[in-house]
């Protein structure tokens, strides 16, 4: 079997070739391109019709210029955000970032409607107020146009998957970040959207992971030279992949999805929902084979990410390698921040100083330094979080697996095992592309659920250890 993942994250997007082999599986990447937001006066937007130029040249890359034989394709995005449609099937406004500053208040007004108990009570998610239960409540405040000739409401990889195949659907892990998805009762929370008085009939079907939507529609099957592949509702959110394709075993366990966010969480088979769990600001999301990704959502390496791009406007143009090499050399535990503290863009290096100034710690005083600072932090924080799941759902862990992008990060994975004295397995690094791959090929039946997907993915990648020191 030969699938197509396509994964696209908050900065870029790839084109993977995922190939099955003597119950091995490879990964390929085929084609990459940025994902630039768009800033007007408006608003901040995603350039969702530039996404989908480049998926086709994704699709085109494989099927005319390699000459390829696809069976399935897959589509995975980041959360919360959505697409408007119009009778006629067209878009009705351009999509907005979840970071677009609509939403700045708008978690207030809506507990004035709803008090967030009641949210919780019935979707058991964290509140964040960019979550797509905000962004259309913030819509309907502002009497937004688009709302009143909304015919339906996608969210992205959902809006990605209509316009290849015409199909509209809802897959269940997207769905379940909006914050009007009942996890309980495996559907919207139409009582709460009621209550906010937002249309719900705007909403499609839901449909599981590993669905098969359809196929590539007609001109896109010829334009491409892929012909009628079917197309596949994979793990739709980016996290619910990346969980898919950790290579774990037992109950003993947690994962870290590390990269611009980190989650960090553990596999239920029902959601856990109590007021201790609201009083902690965790989230019951849904995920493949059936399970619950329950996790916390906290800033990751954005903050390293914002540094480097505001020291690369001055005088320092690093790389992550040299922040990393500097990071090494400097003084361990000068200071340490809540990474959710700097969820905000711009002035990142500025703004931890004046927070560091201000709460009595040293100042970093170079990009080595405030590299250390950020990942001492980030460790500090898991670590935290980690003693917080285990209170919660009674279970010990002794194994952490790092996957994604940030498990190449070697000083932040041993920082981690040494922070929170557990064992460390690192990789893969393309988990979300892996993992979007594996839902693919259990719905078209290649494998035959969880734990064999994870048994290749065992077989197929090397993972990297780390012991606390």
């Amino acid at each position: 079997m030969k699938a197509l993942a396509f994964d696209l994250g908050a900065g870029s997007g790839r084109a993977m070739l995922g190939s099955f082999e003597d119950g091995r599986l490879g990964i390929e990447e085929l084609h990459r391109f940025p994902n630039t937001p768009v800033q007007l006066s408006t608003g901040l937007y995603w350039n969702t019709l530039g996404l989908f130029c480049e998926i086709r040249r994704g699709l085109a890359i494989a099927g005319r210029e390699r000459k390829l034989n696809i069976d399935a394709v897959g589509v995975d995005t980041w959360g919360v955000d959505f697409g408007l449609l119009g009778a006629d099937g067209a878009l009705v406004d351009n999509p907005r970032h979840y970071r677009d500053a609509r939403t700045n208040g708008i978690l207030e007004r809506t507990f004035a409607a709803v008090p967030k108990e009641e949210i919780f009570e019935a979707t058991g998610i964290q509140f964040m107020q960019f979550n797509t239960l905000y962004q259309w409540h913030a819509m309907k405040l502002a009497q937004a146009p688009a709302l009143s000739v909304a015919h339906r409401l996608l969210f992205l990889p959902d809006l990605f998957n209509y316009w290849l195949t015409g199909v509209e659907r809802a897959e269940r892990t997207i769905a379940s970040t909006s914050q009007f998805y009942d996890p309980r009762r495996r559907h919207f929370a139409r009582e709460l959207l009621d209550r906010l008085s937002l249309d719900a009939s705007i909403l499609p079907q839901i449909v599981d992971p590993g669905t098969r939507l359809g196929s590539l529609l007609p001109e896109i099957a010829e334009s491409s030279g892929l012909g009628p592949v079917p197309v596949y509702a994979t793990g739709g959110h980016d996290t619910a992949s990346a969980v898919a394709a950790v290579p774990a075993q037992g109950e003993d366990w947690c994962y870290i999805s590390s990269g611009t966010w980190s989650l960090v969480g553990v596999e239920l088979d029902q959601p856990l929902i109590n007021a201790r769990v609201l009083a902690s600001n965790f989230t019951n999301e849904a995920g493949a084979g059936g399970k619950i990704r329950f996790l916390r959502n906290i800033a990751g390496l954005w903050l390293l990410e914002e540094c480097r791009r505001e020291w690369a406007l001055g005088e320092h143009k690093l790389t992550y390698d040299d922040l990393l090499a500097r990071a090494a050399q400097a003084q361990p535990r000068s200071a340490i921040v809540d990474p959710d503290e700097f969820l905000e863009p711009g002035r990142m290096p500025q703004r931890i100083t004046e927070h560091c100034r201000r709460t009595g710690q040293p100042v970093p005083k170079d990009p080595g330094q405030m590299t250390r600072v950020i990942l001492e932090s980030l460790a500090e924080r898991y670590c935290q979080v980690v003693k917080t799941l285990e209170s919660l759902t009674g279970r010990t862990i002794r194994v952490i697996h790092i996957v994604g992008g940030g498990s190449q990060n070697r000083l932040l994975n041993q920082l981690v095992a040494d922070t929170t004295g557990r064992t460390v397995l690192a990789g893969p690094t393309e988990a979300t592309a892996i993992g979007n791959v594996l839902i693919q090929a259990i719905g078209s039946g290649v494998l035959r659920g969880l734990a064999e997907a994870r048994d290749v993915v065992r077989r197929s990648f090397p993972l990297e250890r780390f012991e606390p020191a």
